[in-house]
């Protein structure tokens, strides 16, 4: 981490920020990399709709989609969400996405052209969204009227123009930084190995395998 700043032996928050934004960066170009191959069945060096759609979830014909499982209704649904979620990354609208397009496909949450499709109106939110909305309806309802409309649920869920790297920065400081100088040394780091593990920010654990010297 220390390598990414001034070498000298300690982690200041802003060394500690901007590893953690280079190993999410990391993590996303290898999970896209890998859906790349996945996806890109015609190796034409862009994926289309329809080979997303038959790779994800198999080859069928108009009208007969999903005739062959269970609970088709709630695999359609989930067919036309991607579906619309493609179009919005989709963004010249020739039905073929370049690799920052299918990047927006998966990662929405990074792109604020695609801050809207996260959660759309008339969508079923997920259970944690349900969960939080009742924990902390009392400061995320920011018009107080009672409820949570869609806008005030996207700025929950996506708060704009916030630096997550920079939150769980913030967070793995705060947490281990013993003696409370403002930076870390490799004492703390590993005094609280389990802290940086369980963290999403070094894609739990995984990243801190990849270079041992950089602690």
């Amino acid at each position: 981490m220390d390598r990414a700043g001034d070498g000298n032996g300690w982690v200041s928050l802003a060394e500690l920020r901007s590893w953690i934004a280079h190993t999410q960066q990391r993590h996303i170009r290898d999970s896209v990399s890998a859906a790349w191959d996945t996806y890109d069945t015609d190796r034409d060096g862009r994926v289309g709709w329809e080979e997303l759609r038959n790779a994800t979830y198999g080859h069928y014909a108009p009208g007969e989609e999903f005739h062959d499982v269970e609970d088709a209704e709630t695999y359609k649904k989930m067919l036309a969400r991607d579906e619309q979620r493609f179009r919005v990354a989709d963004q010249d609208g020739d039905s073929m996405a370049t690799r920052e397009e299918l990047t927006a496909f998966l990662y929405p949450e990074e792109f604020p052209h695609m801050r809207d499709i996260v959660i759309a109106p008339g969508e079923e939110e997920p259970a944690w969204v349900q969960t939080e909305r009742e924990q902390f309806r009392d400061f995320r309802d920011l018009n107080k009227d009672g409820r949570l409309d869609g806008s005030e649920v996207g700025h929950w869920v996506l708060p704009p123009a916030q630096d997550q790297p920079l939150v769980e920065a913030n967070h793995l400081l705060h947490e281990s930084d013993t003696d409370k100088d403002g930076r870390l040394s490799k004492a703390e780091i590993l005094g609280n190995w389990n802290m940086f593990v369980g963290s999403q920010a070094t894609n739990y654990g995984e990243d801190l395998t990849r270079h041992h010297d950089e602690l």
